[in-house]
């Protein structure tokens, strides 16, 4: 430090003293407008900090992560800014700074740029929500209950206990069914039976089966009709409705009561044969 104490009064000590004093080839008056900028530039990013966190606890509506996130992103941008603005006042061509920032941004954006790909879909999930954590989905060719939406990968647990982590961007580049989204759903099933059997005996016992099980709801009524004629067989296209919870259970019980009806009423149930008859001439 050279620090000249012959002009220097120490009873009348003011700015222009103290930009004769010098740490190098820094004047100390710029360091210590450097100083006083960085801590209001300080000061400034707590103040915006604490006021993002409280309107981010009353969004009630955003996932905790893409809140975690924005917080993040908002944080590392102020430093950056404040980086900028010190670099200035200690008289850094802050041009340069910015388009370093910048190409070096730009090569890290393609060098990750998967990472980008699935960050942004990611976003794209927890702000259009598709699906939330306790859904039962389909995507990406993988269906289970979703246990996480994270900023990089979408965890779902399948029907027989395997971990899944599906890729972001894999989940929004394709079509997603949220098996679990509505309150209700439809459970469609074909029975078919011998053209032998008549169509009042067969649609009795169709609806003596429905009537066993008492998830089934009435409203919307069931629906039970002949659909088509198969070679070996008449089809009926039989539809009743359940809550979404009751889905698998409706499904199995309905076809296990079937069977039963079908038997307690005669009604034959067929499978693919051929019938072979020989003209005696």
């Amino acid at each position: 430090m050279d620090l000249d104490l012959s002009e220097m009064n120490f009873n009348d000590l003011d700015y222009g003293v103290l930009s004769k004093v010098s740490i190098g080839s820094m004047a100390l008056s710029t360091l210590i407008s450097a100083i006083l900028t960085f801590l209001a530039c300080f000061v400034v990013i707590q103040l915006v900090l604490r006021a993002l966190e409280r309107i981010l606890k009353r969004a009630s509506r955003l996932d905790a992560t893409l809140k975690g996130f924005i917080l993040s992103s908002v944080r590392i941008l102020l430093w950056i800014l404040t980086g900028i603005i010190v670099a200035g006042a200690l008289g850094i061509p802050t041009t340069s700074l910015v388009a370093l920032i910048s190409i070096v941004g730009l090569a890290l954006s393609l060098s990750v740029q998967n990472i980008l790909s699935n960050l942004f879909s990611g976003l794209t999930l927890l702000i259009s929500k598709p699906f939330r954590a306790g859904d039962y989905v389909e995507a990406a060719g993988k269906a289970g209950t979703v246990k996480a939406v994270g900023l990089f990968y979408t965890q779902l647990n399948t029907l027989d206990n395997i971990f899944v982590s599906i890729p972001n961007s894999d989940v929004t580049g394709t079509i997603i069914c949220n098996y679990s989204r509505e309150p209700l759903r439809r459970v469609d099933r074909i029975f078919s039976a011998s053209y032998d059997s008549s169509t009042d005996d067969v649609k009795a016992a169709v609806s003596d089966a429905i009537s066993r099980d008492i998830r089934i709801l009435q409203d919307p009524p069931p629906f039970v009709r002949l659909s088509d004629y198969k070679d070996s067989c008449i089809e009926y296209t039989v539809r009743v409705w359940c809550r979404t919870a009751d889905y698998w259970d409706v499904f199995f019980n309905l076809n296990e009561n079937v069977r039963e009806c079908f038997a307690a009423k005669g009604v034959e149930m067929t499978y693919n044969h051929m019938n072979v008859h020989i003209l005696d001439r």
